[in-house]
C-alpha cells in the first residue's frame, strides 16, 4: 500500500507538516480547506490577499482571465494562465503551472507541478514536479456514486481523484479513475484509462500493462 511518505517528499509543500499526520494521503483530502485557512496567517509579506481568502505570492503571474476562488494559496514563481478555473480549497506550490482552461478543486499541488493544458484535477494530491499532459484528468466520483476503495481498503470518501507521487508523468488525454495511486517516478501512456495502484518507477502501457522502468 502506498503511504504518504512513500509517495511524497514533504519538504516541497507548505502542507508538509499537515500531510505528515496522515498514514495514507487520501485521509488529508477532507481537511484541505481548513489547512489553507490555518496557514494564511503566517505566509509573510510576500503574499497579497487579492480577494477574500485568496493569497498570491508577489512573484506569481496570474492571467486577468483566470478565476480563483477561495480559500486558495498560489506560491512563488507560479504561473496561472488564461482561463484557468480554480474553484477553491487549492494549495498551489512554488514554480507551478496551472494552464489554460485547467480546473482545480480541493487539491494540494506540490512545488514544480505542471497541469498546463485542459486538465481537471479534483480531490487529489500531486507530488513534487508531477506533470499531467494536455487533456489528462482525474475522475473523482465513481459512476455508481459508491465510496472509493483502494486495494481493498475503504477510504470512506465519495470524492477521491488521484494521488501522484513525486516526478510522475501522465500522458496526454489519460483518465485517472477514482482512487488511482501512482508511485514516484512512474509514467502513464497517453490516452490510458488508469485505475488502482501503479508502483513506483513503473510504466503504465497500453491496455494496462505495467512494466518496471529498469526493464524498459
Amino acid at each position: 500500500m502506498m503511504k504518504t511518505t512513500d509517495l511524497f517528499d514533504l519538504t516541497h509543500t507548505l502542507a508538509g507538516e499537515y500531510l505528515r499526520g496522515f498514514e495514507y494521503p487520501w485521509q488529508a483530502l477532507t481537511g484541505i480547506k481548513d489547512l489553507i485557512l490555518s496557514i494564511v496567517e503566517n505566509l509573510g509579506e510576500d503574499f497579497e490577499e487579492i480577494s477574500p481568502s485568496v493569497w498570491i505570492h508577489r512573484t506569481a503571474t496570474v492571467a486577468s482571465t483566470a478565476h480563483i476562488g477561495g480559500p486558495c494559496v498560489i506560491g512563488a514563481n507560479t504561473e496561472v494562465r488564461h482561463c484557468a478555473f480554480i474553484r477553491g480549497s487549492a494549495l498551489v506550490g512554488e514554480d507551478c503551472v496551472v494552464g489554460n482552461s485547467t480546473e482545480l478543486k480541493n487539491v494540494i499541488l506540490f512545488d514544480g507541478v505542471q497541469v498546463p493544458h485542459f486538465n481537471y484535477v479534483g480531490d487529489s494530491i500531486l507530488g513534487y514536479k508531477a506533470h499531467m499532459g494536455a487533456g489528462a484528468v482525474t475522475s473523482n466520483v465513481k459512476s455508481d456514486k459508491s465510496l472509493v476503495v483502494v486495494n481493498g481498503m475503504e477510504t470512506g470518501l465519495k470524492k477521491f481523484g488521484a494521488m501522484l507521487g513525486d516526478y510522475v508523468e501522465v500522458g496526454c488525454n489519460a483518465v485517472l479513475n477514482p482512487g488511482t495511486m501512482i508511485g514516484r517516478n512512474s509514467n502513464i501512456y497517453p490516452t490510458s484509462c488508469v485505475r488502482g495502484i501503479v508502483p513506483e518507477r513503473s510504466i503504465w502501457k497500453t491496455a494496462g500493462v505495467i512494466v518496471k522502468k529498469e526493464d524498459w
